[in-house]
């Protein structure tokens, strides 16, 4: 398990438990009363984080796969061998996942897990950063190529820390509030996460 897990854990604990201690001292201290039922639900991410994972181990198979066959993509002076080595991959990862949509990776549980992640580590300081090198909206349909000309923004450390691993070549970026997943080697966005933050 790991240590933002951990982490978020102790803190959906500790919040229920204070209010569950806030309650029995207001219950002590007046008469008993009609008091709606309440529904306490404490989700349990380590099932959400590890399917993340695990989808994304995935994903990373597929693209090995996929490579098979294609020019290595090399340091070069040449950009557009770089270019071409990119497109060629696209190309083979938008055939393979012809069928993916917004939501295939970040479903609505995944999403709730990951907003539920991210809280506890958005403040003013985490939420300048992202502002910083923020390349605001942009069309961002799954599969589609990231824009050579807009910036690349900044995912802090404590956000980075809060998050499940990715494989390698694949990164959270911020477009505004929102959060994609953006595949370096194919250049290409793999899903997108609307209101990730609330900064």
């Amino acid at each position: 398990m790991s240590d933002a897990l951990i982490m978020a854990t102790r803190i959906v604990l500790t919040v229920f438990m204070t209010f569950v201690v806030h309650w029995a001292v207001a219950q002590q201290a007046s008469p008993p009363q009609s008091i709606p039922g309440l529904e306490f639900s404490v989700e349990v991410l380590g099932s959400k984080v590890a399917e993340f994972t695990v989808q994304m181990d995935a994903y990373a198979a597929l693209r090995r796969s996929l490579e098979r066959g294609l020019p290595p993509l090399a340091v070069t002076d040449n950009p557009s061998d770089i270019v071409r080595a990119e497109t060629l991959l696209a190309e083979r990862i938008r055939r393979a996942r012809a069928g993916a949509g917004r939501g295939d990776i970040f479903d609505e549980a995944t999403r709730r897990a990951f907003r539920q992640l991210l809280r506890p580590v958005t403040n003013d300081r985490t939420c300048k950063a992202i502002r910083d090198d923020n390349p605001g909206e942009f069309a961002s349909a799954v599969n589609a190529t990231y824009p050579k000309e807009r910036a690349l923004s900044t995912v802090p450390p404590s956000v980075l820390e809060a998050l499940p691993r990715l494989p390698d070549d694949v990164f959270y970026r911020f477009l505004r509030r929102d959060l994609i997943l953006h595949d370096i080697r194919a250049n290409v966005i793999l899903d997108r996460l609307d209101e990730a933050i609330r900064c």
